[in-house]
This record gives C-alpha cells, structure tokens and sequence, in this order.
C-alpha cells in the first residue's frame, strides 16, 4: 500500500457531519481491502439516509437500492448530493452521489414507491433463518481487518462453510455523530458485509481479491430493529466474475434481497 493513510473524523459514531452535505469518515468505516478506504457498507447506509431525507413523502418508502462503486472509496472528508432523477405521484427515482478526492466514488438510485394496504394478499417464500440468539458468536476481524469490520457484533448459524453461511450483524456505532437515522438506513448500512461473511478463499496475499463493483438491494418490506441477517451463496466463474446472493432478514423475518457483482482477481 503506498497511499497516505487520511484524516479521520473522531468520536464513535461512522462518519461525522459537517454540514451542508459534507462528512468525515471515522476508524469505524475504514475498509477491508486498504486502510486509506472506506468499506462500501457504512458509505451505503449513509447514502441510504441521505436519500431518505430527500424530499421526503410519508406516502412513500424506498423499495429498492442501486449502487455503482466507481472505484476505491478514500476515507477522510467527502460531500454527497442528492436530487430526484424521475418525479411521480406514485412512483419516483432518486439519486445520491458520494463525491471525494475530486471525483464521484458512488452513485446510487433509488425507487421510491407509494405504498397501499395489501395484507390480504402479503406472502413471503424466501425461509426464516435461525434467531441470532440461537447462533455463536463469530469474529469477522479474524479474517478481515480495517475499523468497519472491529465495529460489528456478529452471530454465525451452523452450517457455515465457505460459499455459504447465515450470519446475524449488529453495530453499537450510529451512522452519524446525530445517532438519528433509520432502522432502515442503519441495516442498509451493514447489507455490503454480505460479500464477506462466507468467503470461498481466504483473502490476502497468495490468494484472491473479490471486491463487488456494486450493490443491489430490493425490499419487499421495510426492515426494522438492530440486527441484520444474511443468509449468504457465493459463486465464483471460471473468467474472473462472481456473484454474491443474499437474503435479507431482520428479527421478524425476510424482508428482501441483495446481489453484488464481483472481479476475482489473484492477489
């Protein structure tokens, strides 16, 4: 690593605000892959706030999440902007951009959809897994380092290999030093922690990098509380792409889905 480690933000929480829609990334958002990064979860979650205050509609709630990681995500200051792509009644598209060493590192979208009352027709066919006070504790920081991943309390179900798993995450740290966001912007903020969990190979030297050049999620159901669980497949191609495929759960049950795109590259 040659980049010089950046000025971080302190206190307890992710990042700090600034104002005027800039932050200051803390150790708690540091990356896995370098220390001058930020990992992609925390920086969704805040992105995932920020929409959320955009232009808010109580008619309304973000169904899915798109984002486009356009390249390494440095830690220290940065600015996100917002603005609404596709205005609707009933159904819009926003857009957040996190903007930081001069350039755009994300860019997510938004479907924000109106809702109605369907419980007589709501049905779920993705399967519970097992409560997170029915799994063991799991160190992720042994097979990854940065701040983000030492920030997490993780619990892992039995079952769990590499390729597939079913963790439960949770995190003491707000997203921001104003601790006032959602259940829904917080757990987005732990989803991109899904490409790790259940690695194939171990990372590191001798090995394979995996990063995920994006992030989607999509949510039948708004999710709610402090814990996030991840019922987790990994496939890797013979060509050098891989998919991580997630469901989604908070402690009443499956609420949606996620799907990261990966580059296997040999490390």
């Amino acid at each position: 690593m040659t980049a010089a480690l950046p000025e971080l933000a302190a206190g307890d929480s992710y990042y700090q605000d600034l104002g005027q829609g800039r932050f200051c990334s803390t150790i708690h958002a540091q990356g896995a892959w370098n220390e001058h990064e930020q990992h992609m979860a925390p920086a969704a979650g805040l992105l995932a706030d920020r929409l959320e205050r955009h232009e808010p509609r109580p008619d309304m709630r973000m169904a899915r999440l798109s984002y486009e990681i356009l390249g390494l995500i440095p830690g220290g200051e940065f600015a996100v902007t917002t603005t609404t792509l596709r205005p609707g009644k009933t159904i819009e598209l926003l857009q957040a951009e996190l903007v930081a060493a001069g350039r755009v590192a994300i860019r997510a979208t938004a479907w924000r959809m109106i809702t109605s009352d369907t419980s007589a027709v709501a049905a779920v066919e993705d399967a519970p897994i097992p409560s997170p006070h029915d799994c063991k504790p799991y160190d992720g920081a042994s097979v990854w380092p940065g701040g983000y991943i030492r920030s997490l309390e993780m619990r892992v179900a039995e079952g769990h290999r590499p390729g597939a798993g079913k963790v439960w995450l949770r995190t003491d740290h707000p997203l921001t030093d104003a601790a006032d966001s959602t259940d829904m912007a917080r757990l987005v903020g732990l989803v991109d922690t899904a490409n790790g969990i259940a690695a194939r190979v171990a990372p590191g030297r001798d090995s394979y990098a995996f990063p995920n050049l994006d992030l989607q999620i999509h949510m039948y159901r708004r999710p709610e509380g402090e814990w996030l669980g991840l019922d987790n497949a990994v496939s890797f191609g013979a060509d050098g792409i891989g998919l991580t495929s997630t469901v989604l759960h908070d402690l009443a049950g499956p609420f949606g889905r996620a799907e990261q795109i990966l580059t296997v590259r040999k490390s």
